[in-house]
């Protein structure tokens, strides 16, 4: 880009948000019948590498059903304005009309039929070109200066683009090698915006003491209920689903999901001064400690092993023989014989075992960032900032994160159109 160009809207970052916002603004202009220019910039040498490698590089691009629920961060309500504006029904429509098919699998994710990541970043590449708009990369922006009632976006090597509106899709710190290293945070204040107090990896694998049993269990994975409890015992969030134990600790979508909200309990904990709050695993979803042990009572001559892995349980048998053994138990005995004070501590360790989080893998394996840009500082219609006319905010930069199974990616696509069409909108309004 040379020095000096002059466009309509430029938008920095072209990952999910950023190229979807391209993709609108430009589409809104020529609809408009406004013209102008749709410049995308950024830092990376493949935009969209954070499409590439999400699914398993089969890239999840909704869930067949979503609100605002499976949302945390800033308001709900706010939230769900944004998704209201273009939905999972508008997702499909709009990867249909590109020649992306999805298809629904049983835990209600959204994939392309291809199962390749590639077949979607494709798509969104040849709508940015179908549409009229550029992407130039790598490009990194260094700063957002106001200039007027628009704006100067400068490089790291000095270069300036002119721009009336700006979109800032820069993403936050997850994943930092796709080049979402936190740098429009940085950007974002020096416009006038704040941050939450608290920025944090979410979506992200837990670690325990090396020397904790379940470390032993790498690669084995397992229904659980993962649950946050505060230090009081109250519970402050809870997921169902497979846990995969690894030898630093916890993943699997269970893990991953409630990971932002032991964190953050964490973090606020040590700023208080107070206790810790607990992870606590249930193996036997559904089931409580006194459920268990009076099962456990009626075994007679069958094992403990055979039932923590027998029907209605299932327990793979290298996790049945841990519990049983971190509970002082001889897996192989009788039932009968084991005693009232050793039946309850299997019961516990089954359904109540306390898992002592170290910490967690940080932003380098955190599927999103928790944290950022507060969503009451944009006007959720179009993603205009309220404290900067003229910019716009979208995607992961917002104070917004959702569980695992394409909730952030529909947040991209949300959010990211209601910028670039806010932003388009806006040019005609300066232009009238």
């Amino acid at each position: 880009m040379t020095s000096g160009g002059d466009v309509e809207i430029a938008v920095v970052g072209a990952g999910a948000a950023g190229l979807m916002a391209t993709v609108f603004a430009a589409r809104t202009l020529r609809e408009m019948g406004a013209g102008g220019s749709v410049l995308a910039l950024d830092g990376a040498r493949t935009p969209g590498a954070k499409i590439l490698v999400a699914g398993g590089g089969r890239c999840n691009v909704t869930h067949h059903e979503v609100d605002e629920t499976a949302y945390a961060g800033s308001s709900r309500h706010a939230i769900k304005k944004v998704l209201r504006g273009f939905g999972v029904a508008e997702t499909v429509r709009f990867f249909r009309e590109l020649g992306v098919e999805l298809k629904r699998e049983e835990t209600g994710k959204l994939f392309p039929t291809t199962d390749r990541a590639r077949t979607v970043l494709d798509a969104l590449l040849r709508a940015v070109e179908e549409a009229g708009a550029r992407i130039v990369h790598p490009w990194r922006v260094e700063r957002v200066e106001r200039e007027g009632e628009g704006f100067v976006v400068v490089s790291a090597g000095g270069e300036r683009v002119r721009a009336r509106r700006v979109v800032l899709a820069t993403g936050g710190r997850s994943l930092p090698k796709t080049g979402s290293d936190g740098h429009g945070y940085t950007i974002a204040r020096s416009l006038g915006h704040s941050l939450t107090s608290r920025i944090f990896p979410a979506l992200v694998p837990l670690t325990l003491p090396g020397d904790f049993f379940l470390c032993g269990l790498s690669g084995v994975t397992a229904p659980a209920t993962v649950e946050v409890r505060g230090a009081t015992g109250k519970r402050l969030a809870a997921f169902t689903n497979s846990t995969l134990l690894t030898h630093f600790g916890l993943s699997g979508p269970g893990v991953l999901d409630i990971s932002r909200y032991y964190l953050d309990a964490a973090a606020g904990a040590r700023e208080r001064g107070e206790a810790p709050p607990r992870l606590v695993l249930n193996f036997l979803p559904g089931r409580t400690v006194e459920e268990v042990d009076a099962e456990l009572q009626r075994l007679g001559h069958a094992t403990p092993v055979r039932y923590l892995t027998g029907p209605g349980r299932g327990l793979p048998e290298r996790l049945a023989r841990a519990l049983c053994a971190h509970a002082g138990v001889d897996g192989s005995a009788p039932g009968h014989s084991l005693t009232r004070e050793r039946r309850r501590a299997l019961a516990r360790a089954a359904v109540e075992l306390e898992a002592p989080v170290t910490g967690d893998r940080g932003f380098a394996h955190a599927e999103v960032t928790a944290g950022g840009v507060p969503l009451s500082e944009v006007r959720v219609e179009t993603m205009e900032s309220r404290v900067c006319p003229g910019l716009h905010l979208c995607g992961e930069i917002l104070d917004v994160d959702g569980r695992i199974g394409g909730f952030n990616f529909q947040w991209a696509w949300a959010s990211g159109h209601a910028a670039g069409v806010g932003a388009a909108r806006g040019v005609r309004g300066q232009e009238r």
